[in-house]
């Protein structure tokens, strides 16, 4: 076995001696408990889960979604880039959603503004479809959709070769298609990568790197 357990343990006792779990010598990638549970996976605005170590290749076509939950009004939900200017990349920067796309010609952005600027930043669970084509991006948040054009038609492939950054990334890492460094704080799920008949769910506890990120495991309210 390779994952940790994705639960709660406590009251623990070796040799009827009960474990301090309130002062431990060292805790890595632990958090508290909730009395309240949802699915999810929790970020606590430091760290990002990184994905696909050994990279992974937008090129032309790929259709994100993905549930989030948060109550702060900038964050990375996720970038995925290359060592040129070929990226993708999705954030919340004040309050607005924001899908930028590289495929090696400029940025092309599809910015979804919500009526109230709190609206997407108010705790409750929102649906996000991200859609790369050829010649256009579209975004869908619960249902509302933006679309724009591709003006550069002789550009049409993302040519990423790097892991899919979640929730932030590391200082030393380049995100072509990002403008915001703010980790992620709040709750992801049921995060896909679909690309024509391959659909690919991603479990974060899989994660080669998790810094700050708490999988399966998601506070039934903001503490």
């Amino acid at each position: 076995v390779t994952h940790s357990i994705p639960a709660c343990i406590g009251s623990m006792t070796i040799n009827s001696k009960q474990l301090d779990n309130e002062s431990p010598v060292s805790i890595f990638a632990v958090n508290k408990c909730y009395e309240t549970v949802q699915d999810g996976t929790f970020f606590d605005g430091s760290g990002f889960a990184a994905l696909v170590r050994e990279g992974y290749k937008v090129r032309s076509d790929v259709n994100i979604t993905l549930e989030f939950r948060t109550t702060a009004a900038h964050g990375v939900i996720l970038g995925v880039s290359s060592a040129k200017v070929d990226a993708i990349g999705l954030e919340i920067v004040h309050g607005k959603v924001l899908f930028h796309i590289n495929n090696g010609a400029g940025r092309i952005t599809a910015t979804y503004e919500p009526r109230g600027t709190n609206s997407l930043c108010d705790g409750k669970w929102h649906k996000l479809q991200a859609n790369k084509s050829k010649y256009s991006i579209l975004l869908i948040i619960d249902g509302n959709l933006v679309h724009t054009d591709n003006p550069y038609i002789q550009s049409t492939s993302a040519d990423t070769n790097n892991p899919i950054y979640v929730g932030g990334y590391p200082a030393d890492v380049k995100q072509n298609c990002l403008t915001s460094k703010s980790s992620f704080r709040g709750c992801l799920r049921n995060l896909v990568f679909a690309k024509g008949q391959h659909t690919e769910l991603f479990d974060f506890s899989r994660a080669f790197d998790l810094r700050g990120v708490f999988p399966h495991s998601c506070p039934g309210a903001e503490h």
